[in-house]
């Protein structure tokens, strides 16, 4: 067993201890972590039991142990959507509310008492490395896998990419006008990556073919709540290795001068600028890269 996994193992146990999830009254409640923590997930506005389990990393059927312990407790509800009754939606009752605001005090509390005896220096070390270890294990559960370019995690990543960039570029955007479409990204021409952090959509890129052995990258987006994960770089490797298997010798991208942190990432990457190869009206910039 190396250091790495060592240390990784201590950390877990003294957390686990420090918290109080061992016990089975969690904050002091009658429920154990599982159930307490499922409340907070649920919050205010509620959630469907499928984001539930994809954010919380459970089973379909402890899932559902769990919200049938929380119904007969009077703390949730759960009713088919209105909109699709394949879906089920949670939502908190007025006691679940309730307890939410009692879970959320203790909550509070309980961090306090991890202060409270450190000294100032402690305490901003303590948050700072907090802070660091939080970052790194999201990084660590991004997962990035293809997708159909035509699929619902890749229409909702699409949607937040091409409403980004109508936001940011002078005169907005019109999706009309972009010269690729979804029949592009379908293997074997090419292929969409989408990356998902705890099951939840948070960044896109696509590669195309645009002859014998030249590629073309399109369409990259990171959610702005998962930047500085690495997510960015991944994706573009993962659309480079791609590439890779289909034998071509170079990649090929655009961009748009508003976008000046995509203009620095993709020269960190090996791009460098060319001449205009197509006749995208949004382009100011055009970079390649060689594949080895």
């Amino acid at each position: 067993m190396t250091v790495a996994v060592q240390r990784i193992r201590a950390f877990n146990r003294t957390v686990t201890r420090r918290l109080g999830v061992l016990s089975e009254k969690y904050l002091g409640r009658e429920r154990p972590y599982a159930e307490s923590r499922l409340l907070f997930e649920i919050g205010t506005k509620g959630a469907d039991a499928r984001a539930l389990r994809l954010r919380l990393g459970m089973d379909s059927g402890f899932l559902s142990r769990l919200l049938r312990s929380l119904e007969r407790k009077r703390l949730v509800t759960v009713r088919p959507s209105p909109g699709d009754g394949r879906v089920r939606v949670v939502r908190l009752s007025r006691a679940g509310l309730a307890e939410l605001r009692r879970i959320d005090a203790l909550s509070d509390r309980l961090a306090r008492s991890m202060l409270a005896p450190l000294s100032r220096a402690q305490t901003q070390r303590l948050v700072a490395a907090m802070t660091e270890v939080e970052s790194l294990l999201r990084a660590s559960g991004v997962e990035i896998a293809p997708a159909e370019p035509a699929s619902r995690e890749a229409r909702y990543c699409l949607d937040q990419y091409f409403g980004e960039i109508d936001a940011r570029f002078p005169g907005g955007f019109d999706r009309g006008r972009s010269l690729s479409g979804h029949a592009d990204f379908v293997p074997p021409r090419g292929c969409m990556l989408i990356a998902r952090l705890f099951g939840e959509p948070v960044g896109c890129g696509a590669l195309r073919t645009l002859g014998a052995d030249v590629g073309e990258i399109k369409h990259m987006w990171v959610s702005p709540d998962a930047r500085g994960l690495g997510i960015g770089h991944r994706l573009l490797d993962g659309l480079e290795r791609a590439a890779k298997r289909r034998r071509m010798h170079a990649i090929r991208l655009d961009t748009n001068a508003s976008l000046t942190e995509a203009l620095h990432f993709y020269r960190s990457a090996g791009y460098r600028k060319i001449d205009r190869y197509n006749d995208n009206p949004y382009a100011h910039h055009w970079f390649e890269k060689t594949l080895k």
